[in-house]
This record gives structure tokens, sequence and C-alpha cells, in this order.
């Protein structure tokens, strides 16, 4: 029987989602995208989750699309594909709870948009990136045209799309691609004490966070001021509103707890 491709593991409130075939560089292919979509539903629908950790296994986060699964295709099952991809990243976009990458190696392709479609990114230093899709004659999928531009800007983004040149991390984190860095080696480590920290956070706030950052650019900014009106409202009758004015006013650090749905 093959090996899940894609496993899981808790960590106390974080999920830790692995892909895992590091002996293809964690390339993507149907299986991947199938499992790993499943894997973030899982996490999203267990209210015990708080947090979810991707990473990669072996020397690399992801090398991208899986070349060798890919054959010239009529458009219907092409888009089919396409759409199994794109599950993955609706996944991560659509759960209230916060989503941290941790890269180490190499990501390229699919692999850079995987990772900025998350909501932090720490890469160990020695990293190296490349959006590669044009070097097979594609433009892009899982979300490259949302995340990339919302991270490093439109500019930027139709450069590294149309120019793949490569890059490592230190200029990935200049540009807004990575969040912070880590050793080499200790990815997985810095990434897990982020999602801790942030497991233990206001999990109803977070998800107004990544809500309100989704779809406010598309907004007018008038109606983007009436729901952050609405929303802060709505936190204000929440626990973890009320933990955290407690904890203010007696000098101790909040115990946030409800999850977020």
């Amino acid at each position: 029987m093959n090996a899940d491709c894609v496993v899981t593991e808790d960590r106390g409130a974080v999920r830790i989602i692995t892909l895992n075939r590091p002996d293809k560089r964690n390339a993507i292919d149907l299986r991947v995208r199938i499992e790993l979509a499943g894997a973030f539903e899982r996490a999203d629908a267990d209210t015990a989750i708080h947090a979810i950790l991707l990473t990669g296994a072996g020397p690399a986060f992801c090398s991208g699309g899986d070349i060798t699964s890919m054959q010239r295709m009529e458009p219907e099952p092409a888009l089919e594909r396409a759409q199994l991809a794109q599950q993955v990243i609706r996944a991560i976009w659509r759960t209230p709870k916060p989503v941290v990458a941790a890269l180490e190696g190499s990501a390229y392709g699919a692999g850079v948009a995987l990772a900025a479609a998350c909501d932090r990114v720490v890469a160990a230093r020695n990293v190296r990136f490349a959006t590669t899709f044009t070097n097979v004659g594609l433009a892009g999928d899982m979300g490259t045209f949302v995340s990339l531009p919302a991270r490093v800007g439109v500019a930027r983004a139709r450069q590294m799309l149309m120019m793949p040149t490569p890059f490592d991390a230190i200029e990935a984190l200049s540009m807004g691609l990575v969040d912070a860095l880590a050793e080499p080696g200790s990815a997985l480590q810095a990434g897990l004490i982020d999602a801790e920290r942030l497991a233990a956070g206001p999990t109803h706030a977070y998800s107004v966070i990544k809500s309100l950052l989704a779809h406010g650019s598309s907004m007018d900014p008038f109606d983007v001021l009436d729901r952050e009106a609405q929303h802060q409202a709505q936190l204000f009758g929440t626990d973890d509103f009320a933990e955290g004015i407690d904890a203010f006013r007696t000098k101790r650090r909040p115990e946030f707890g409800a999850p977020a749905r």
C-alpha cells in the first residue's frame, strides 16, 4: 500500500499538515491535491484545533506541480484538474483559523503559491524560491493571482511570473513573500512556536481579520467601514473579549479558548 502523501499530527490545539512525498520533493499531483484539501477541511471542522501549520517532509517544502503527472489535455478535464488544486486554496482561505507555513529547502511554482496563500510564512534562511509556471508554458494557479500580488504587489508579481528568476529567503522577506526567517533545519519548530501562539489567541478576532483582509480591497471603502463596525460590535459580545478585559484589569495573561465558527 502506498504511504499517505499528506500526513497530520496534533500538537495541542495546532494541527500539523505535512506534504509527504520527500522522494519527489513534495511535488503536487492529483492525489496530493485531494488529500491536502481534505486535511485542511478536517482541521477546519475540528473544534479542538485553533491553528494549522503546513510543512513539507524531507529536503524541500514543495517543488511545485508534479510534471511527471502532466500531459496535454482538453479544456474540460484540465479544468477539473485545476479545480482540485483550487480546492486546497479555498480551504486555506475559508477557514477562520490561522494557517502558518514552515518552509525548508525550496519552494517552486505551485509551492510558492501554496505558501503565499497562508496567513504567515516562516522560511529557513537557505530556502530558494522561483515562480516557474512559464517554464512549462503555464501561467499559474493555486491562488497565484490573488496571493502573490497581495503579498509582493502587482508589478513585482508580474516580473516574478514572466521572468521566473530564482531568489533566496532574504529577498523573499524583503518583498513580503516571507514573514519570518529561521535557521536551516529549524523552520518547523519556529513555525510551531508561531502557530501555538496563534492557537492561544482570540480566534473570533482572527476570523474577522482574515475575512476583512480577504474582501476589503474589493469593496467600497465605506462598506468596509460598515463591516468593520459590525464585526467589532459582535466581538464585544464574545467570551474572548470578556476574558481579555478581565485579564487586563487583573494584570494577568489572557486565556482565550472559544473556537471561531
